[in-house]
Parts: C-alpha cells; structure tokens; sequence
C-alpha cells in the first residue's frame, strides 16, 4: 500500500506540474495575441482619433456591428456545396413518398367509396323482390336514376378519377391557406407552400406579383428569389417544365439580384420553357456586365438554339470568338441569306470572320463577296474595319488580289471599280492599281458605259 501510495504522489506531482506548464503556457498566448505590435496604427483611424476615447467606442462598437453582420451573411448565404446535394437527393425521396401515399390514399378512398355505394344498391336489391339479377338492377338505377333520390351515386360508381370530389375544397384550401400566410408575414413559408401547390395551382404570375409587392426584407432572402428558386428545383424533380412567363419572370429575377449562378443552374440543368425574350434578357446582362459577357452568351445562345432562333445564336457564337464554331453553324443550317451575314458582320466586325465568310471553307464557295462586304463596311461608318481588310489583302500582292477577283462571282465590275476608288482615296495605291490591271487583264473586258449595270466581272468564263 506504501509502495501505491508514493507511485500516486508522483504521478499527482506531475499532473499539478502539467497544469501549471499549461496555465503559463496559455496566459502568454493571451498576452501575445492582444498586444500584438501596438506601435502600429488602427487601420482606417487617424493618429488623433487613435488616441479618442469616444472615437475609438465608437470604431469598435462599428467593428462589431460589421463583425455580427458578416457572421449572419455566413450563416445565411453559404452552404457546403454537397450539403445542397444532399438536400436535392432527400427531397426527391420525400417527394416520391409523398406521390406514392398519395396515390395509395386515393385508391382506398375511391375502394371505400364504390362499397359504400355498392352496399346501398345491394340493400335496396335484397328489399325488392329479387326477380332481376344485381347487374340488370344497377342498370335500371342507372337509367332512372332514382336511388332514394341522389342522381349521382351510380355515376359515382362507375367513376375513374376518385379524387374529383374532393379536388375543389383542396385547392381553394390551399389558395386560402396562401393568402392567410401572406397576411401573417411568413413569406418563406408562403413560398414553398405556393411550390408544392397541387396541380401548381399557386405557380402563376398572380402569386409572382404578390411577392413582389412584398419587395425586400431587411436581413432576410428575398421571397421572390426563393419562390423561383423552388419552382425551378420541383420542376427538376417532378419532370414538368415551367411555363415560359413564369421562365422569363425567373431569370429577370435571378439577374437582378446579381444571381448569376442561379441562372446558369436553372438553364443548364432544371427544365424550363424557354423563349426568344429570355434569352434577350441573359443577352442584354452579358453587354452591361462585361465581367459575366462570355457565361451569359453561352446561355443566350443555348436559349436561342432551343428555340430556333439561328441568327441569334449565330451572332452568340461569333460574339464569342468561336469563328470556327460559328462556320460549321452556317453550314450545318444552311438558312442563311447573303443580308443575313451582312447583318451579322455589321453587328459583329471580327476579321477573321469576314474572312471566312468571303473565303472557301471545307472546298465549297464562300458564302459572301469580299468586295461587297468591304464597299458594305464603308457604306454603314464601319471604316476602320474596312481599311483592315484592305490591308490584308495588301499584304498578299497581286496574286492574291487576282486570285480573290476571280473566285468571287458576286461582285460586277463596277463594284470593283468603287473598290479601286475607296482604296485610291483610304492612302492603298498599290492596292488600286492590282485591282484596275487585274480588271484590264481579263480576256473580253471592253469599256462599260455608265448605263449598262448589267456586265459581270465573271461573265466571260460562262462563254
């Protein structure tokens, strides 16, 4: 027991020892953390407020106002991304639970309500004097319709849909329902009853103007955001698309409140109806917001291909500098007119694609004229853009003047002359006399009066 005894004094010898060591250890932490470099100033104090008291209650008091707010902002706005994961996966469950305990109630209550039925008509069956079979009595009911006066019991009987009785008093229970939880002030509940609405009775633009009149709430999401952001996620789940009002309201939403992400989620992955007016909101954020202009043209040109608007998405592809892209899109929908690309080089002047479009692509002709593309950019104050073409096409020489002049059977004679012109006045000499001897030096080539618009430069190889 002695032996036991001095082992447990040493051993408490050493745990009081630890505990100091501890102590000492913690206090000096303490110390170091709080008087850290106190020679240094107070960030966004001056020298004379650092040494006001007043001033500097009130910087603190300031400090923990923005301190308690960013900790709400946290608690609030971020989640671990698998979390959300998580929460999508569980209500997908929930919500096949739910369809299956709904269906399985309606089927016992439709069960329940035929026995009923059949229990009175076999009543008064057993009452009579049984002459007729069970059958041909129900079909003498039915044709009398007079079993104790209720014209509806046989039809209710012979009924498919078993919850049509009851459908009305449902949804006006959830209409009022609404309507109460507005008033309350409880407008995140409000939201997701309005999503889990039966029959989406709830998801109209009717309960879209009733949250915005309820505009933004200090400290608290905004009920809009949340109302689309449910109805977008059910519309996922369920396999049910949102109508395309309702689509556009949503993404004008989203992009307001600088929810781009949201946007992105909603068209890449949730089912929507799309529309030509979506897809010019997503477009008309991208040029405001130049940060965001690439992911917003993306989405504006999936919107634009869904609905089959290809002048748009074309124009999203070149916008984009996916000229490449762009070419095989020409190519692949071939309703394109020469106006068309006109246009699309006027509402996006990139030089590599008014070169493509003028050049051969993939051994087929090219789909514009290289004279008549550059005398349009000169034509609608797109100069510069113009002049960078010529130089170009200066770079190559004669040869690839004349190789471009023969291989272009849209632009006459006259055109190129203009051409010749517009280059003698922009300072390209060289260029206008390649192009005059190249005119002259075609076989055929007489001297055109001002009155005949008819000769092209390409005639000659037709003879």
């Amino acid at each position: 027991m002695r032996l036991i005894e001095n082992n447990s004094s040493k051993i408490q010898l050493q745990i009081d020892e630890m505990k100091q060591l501890r102590a000492e250890y913690d206090t000096k932490e303490q110390y170091c953390i709080f008087c850290k470099d106190p020679s240094k100033p107070i960030p966004g104090m001056t020298l004379q407020e650092s040494v006001s008291l007043d001033a500097l209650t009130k910087y603190l008091k300031h400090l923990e106002d923005k301190y308690a707010e960013i900790e709400q902002l946290m608690s609030k706005k971020y989640l671990p991304a698998q979390r959300k994961a998580d929460l999508d996966e569980e209500m997908i469950v929930v919500l096949e639970r739910r369809d299956l305990a709904e269906n399985l109630n309606n089927e016992l209550q439709f069960r329940h309500q035929r026995l009923q039925i059949i229990s009175q008509a076999l009543t008064l069956w057993v009452k009579s004097d049984m002459s007729r079979s069970l059958q041909d009595f129900m079909e003498h009911i039915q044709n009398n319709k007079d079993l104790h006066g209720e014209q509806d019991i046989v039809e209710e009987l012979l009924e498919d849909d078993p919850g049509k009785a009851k459908e009305t008093e449902i949804l006006l229970y959830y209409v009022e329902r609404f309507n109460e939880l507005i008033s309350l002030g409880e407008y995140e509940k409000a939201v997701y009853f309005a999503a889990n609405s039966p029959r989406r009775i709830l998801q109209n633009i009717g309960t879209v103007s009733k949250f915005k009149a309820v505009g933004k709430i200090r400290g608290k999401p905004f009920p809009l955001l949340l109302f689309f952001e449910a109805i977008f996620s059910i519309s996922h789940a369920f396999r049910h698309p949102v109508d395309a009002e309702l689509t556009l309201e949503g993404i004008t939403c989203g992009l307001s409140e600088k929810r781009l992400d949201l946007v992105i989620n909603w068209v890449t992955q949730e089912r929507l109806t799309f529309s030509e007016e979506a897809g010019d909101v997503i477009f008309d954020y991208g040029e405001q917001n130049t940060y965001n202009k690439a992911k917003c043209l993306a989405l504006a040109q999936i919107i634009y291909s869904e609905c089959g608007l290809h002048k748009k998405a074309l124009l999203c592809l070149c916008k984009q500098g996916q000229i490449h892209g762009a070419m095989e899109y020409i190519q692949q929908f071939k309703d394109f007119t020469s106006d068309d690309l006109m246009q699309l080089i006027k509402l996006c002047p990139h030089t590599e694609l008014i070169q493509c479009l003028t050049d051969e692509w993939n051994g087929k002709p090219p789909y514009l004229s290289f004279g008549l593309a550059v005398l349009h950019l000169f034509s609608v104050d797109m100069k510069k853009v113009g002049i960078k073409l010529l130089q170009e096409i200066n770079k190559g020489g004669k040869d690839a003047v004349e190789h471009l002049m023969i291989n272009d059977p849209f632009c006459s004679l006259e055109k190129w002359q203009e051409l010749a012109n517009i280059c003698l006045q922009n300072g390209f000499d060289k260029l206008s006399n390649d192009i005059m001897s190249v005119l002259l030096s075609q076989a055929g080539v007489t001297e055109i009066s001002e009155e005949d618009d008819t000769v092209n430069l390409m005639q000659h190889v037709f003879w």
